[in-house]
């Protein structure tokens, strides 16, 4: 049985990552010509197209990207909740699939800036998948540079969002009981 939830959880969990790096690379307004962002839109399109038609974007906003990435966290939901408990408690899905979209859009901010760090290092910023990764996280990095520069080249904002995402975490972890569940 832990088998099984664990393929349950990687296989969504994976998925939900791309859909929300979808609507996130839409939002930011990121370069969709890039090879990486390509992937994405490739991965996503098949269920994003036909909800699209139903459910356009507004504002600037991915509607269909957002309802889409709420469907597979309530799938997983759905699945986790037969699977751990026997039964199936329909008032918990909405609720479930809301908690599993917000902790899956905090781990892929997460491997996004250690991504970012390392190839920092690496490839000094010629690669397609850093340009994609710095149009995603320079807005959210760029206010923490302003209180607290870079010191001798060495950038501390990536460590400051690491404090506050884990921060985050253990805080939800402490006062929502099934955190740890989705």
């Amino acid at each position: 049985m832990m088998a099984l939830n664990y393929l349950i959880k990687t296989i969504f969990d994976l998925y939900l990552m791309v859909v929300i790096l979808r609507v996130w690379l839409q939002f930011a307004r990121a370069d969709f010509y890039n090879p990486f962002s390509q992937f994405v839109v490739r991965i996503t399109n098949p269920f994003l197209k036909p909800l699209r038609r139903i459910i356009p974007g507004y504002g600037g906003v991915d509607w269909a990207g957002i309802i889409f990435a709420f469907i597979v966290g309530a799938v997983k939901s759905i699945l986790l909740l037969h699977f751990i408990t026997g039964a199936m408690i329909w008032g918990l899905v909405p609720i479930f699939a809301l908690l599993t979209v917000v902790k899956q859009f905090g781990e892929l901010l997460f491997w996004i800036l250690l991504i970012r760090a390392v190839l920092s290092w690496v490839s000094q910023g010629r690669s397609p998948v850093e340009y994609v990764m710095m149009q995603l996280t320079e807005p959210l990095l760029a206010p923490i540079r302003r209180i607290i520069p870079v010191i001798g080249g060495l950038d501390l904002s990536v460590l400051v969002v690491f404090i506050l995402l884990n921060f985050i975490n253990i805080l939800f972890a402490t006062h929502i009981p099934y955190w740890n569940i989705v």
